[in-house]
């Protein structure tokens, strides 16, 4: 206490003694007086002496104003009904307790030992003067569901319990184990590039093995430019391995338009290979992972949450065809670009292709089942065929409906379905009768909520012609036959 003198003096005490001490009538030599007649009468009455409890130096004010009370678990069992010994943070029985009502210092470490052994309940032994007072806290060893005993074995590296209800719930380990599964897959990539002798630059980023053959997945952007439609390899493909071996890479294919590339190294042993999941499931808050090389700086691991599903390109200001992404909140940056975005369950469900510069929480990640399709496309054609159409279209939902229809009447009647806002002049769309306003429910003979539907319809499917209902103004019902183009990569 500022500009007040203390007195520093240890003292003895009993569990029984604990209480309301008046430090203004203590002293050593009373308090052994009476700590002799206290043995004697319990000598006498054939109880059982009890083991003192030591209390370490602490100052006092000499101001015998002020007591110190000690809060006592037994004091206060004997005041208060029994209750369960541990109780949660936002119980009413601590909110009730009773306030002391003299001093404003009050301490009482004692009391908080004497909780931890007995498992009772602790509430705040600093009481601070109103509106401040009746604030509980309860010890962490107090509110735990596991005893400080059974902690003693616990580690970091040493729980085996991760206490997880379900596959979808965070457990202790879970980052840790879903970190562990992909790590030994994820590569750092380089790409030197060098002109007549002169080292023009060096592109950083990451990979991740999908086959122990040495299939690598990365970012195109990572290995390759492109000059007009044609990608090119930025310079020698420098492949290394968490364990610390470096493999030459080759470029199989990189597509400009979803940023995606597969890399192939060859190793005399199988290398160690993540898993492909699906990220249909993925849900809007489910916890990811995000592994990676960013500046070089290798088994890289940040977690997060999906913060979106469905991040359309346009939403980024990002012209040409149609993409979709997956925004997360995990921290990624230069280096990050081609890594893998990993589920609780150690599968990949993205990759990480780019985040918004000068802003934190907003990284997007390609689908791995958009990566699947085109790694598939790789396989079949060399390249990523797109069926073009020459349509804007807009996905209806019942709100979107419920306002076409008060600016005109004469809308259709639909549920569901996309609408045409706009039709491409010379485009297959076009000759195939399409007109603006309409709004398409089949499209090759199945019903269609999304322009996802429709794009998974047509696959990679150019020059086959599909048969589209659509309803025009006044619930007039056309069906027309149009014939995908593929789509130019220019554009």
């Amino acid at each position: 206490m500022a500009g007040s003198s203390s007195n520093w003096f240890p003292f003895s005490l009993k569990r029984s003694q604990i209480g309301f001490l008046d430090w203004a009538s203590f002293s050593p030599h009373t308090h052994t007086k009476r700590k002799k007649e206290e043995n004697k009468a319990q000598q006498a009455s054939g109880r059982k002496k009890e083991r003192p409890i030591s209390f370490f130096s602490c100052p006092f004010p000499q101001d015998t104003s002020r007591r110190l009370l000690l809060l006592s678990p037994r004091v206060r069992q004997a005041s208060q009904p029994a209750s369960p010994a541990i109780l949660p943070e936002c119980s009413s029985a601590a909110a009730a307790a009773p306030r002391p009502r003299h001093g404003r210092l009050r301490l009482g470490l004692p009391a908080a030992a004497e909780g931890l052994r007995s498992g009772a309940r602790l509430f705040s032994p600093w009481l601070l003067p109103p509106p401040h007072q009746g604030f509980p806290i309860l010890n962490s060893f107090a509110s735990a569901s596991v005893s400080p005993a059974d902690l003693r074995g616990q580690g970091s590296a040493g729980s085996s319990d991760d206490s997880r209800c379900c596959p979808g719930c965070l457990g202790r380990n879970s980052i840790a184990k879903a970190a562990s599964a992909v790590g030994p897959a994820v590569v750092n990539i380089s790409c030197m590039q060098d002109a007549y002798g002169w080292h023009l630059g060096e592109s950083i980023g990451s990979g991740t093995i999908i086959d122990p053959d040495g299939t690598i997945l990365t970012c195109a952007h990572v290995v390759a430019d492109f000059q007009s439609t044609k990608a090119v390899v930025r310079g020698k493909v420098s492949v290394t391995l968490q364990d610390g071996r470096e493999f030459e890479g080759v470029v199989l294919n990189a597509d400009r338009h979803s940023d995606i590339a597969v890399v192939k190294i060859k190793s005399k042993t199988p290398l160690p290979a993540a898993r492909l999941g699906s990220s249909s499931r993925i849900q809007p808050g489910d916890w990811v992972v995000a592994l990676g090389c960013p500046l070089s700086l290798q088994n890289t691991v940040t977690a997060g949450i999906v913060s979106c599903v469905d991040r359309k390109s346009s939403d980024l200001g990002l012209g040409g065809l149609r993409r979709e992404y997956l925004q997360t909140d995990c921290a990624i940056n230069q280096g990050n670009s081609g890594g893998p975005l990993v589920n609780l369950d150690g599968e990949i469900i993205g990759v990480n292709v780019m985040k918004v510069r000068n802003a934190d929480g907003l990284s997007f990640a390609v689908p791995i089942d958009s990566v699947v399709k085109i790694v598939d496309n790789f396989k079949r054609n060399g390249r990523v065929v797109r069926p073009w159409l020459g349509l804007k279209m807009l996905d209806l939902n019942p709100m979107i409906i419920s306002q076409l229809k008060e600016k005109s009447s004469t809308f259709p009647d639909v549920r569901k379905g996309v609408l045409v806002p706009m039709v491409t002049p010379g485009s297959p769309a076009e000759r195939a009768g399409f007109r603006p306003g309409d709004v398409v429910v089949e499209f090759g003979g199945k019903p269609v909520e999304s322009i996802k539907e429709i794009i998974d319809v047509m696959g990679d499917k150019v020059g086959v012609p599909f048969k589209v209902l659509v309803k025009r103004a006044n619930n007039v019902i056309a069906t027309l036959t149009v014939i995908p183009e593929e789509a130019d990569a220019s554009r």
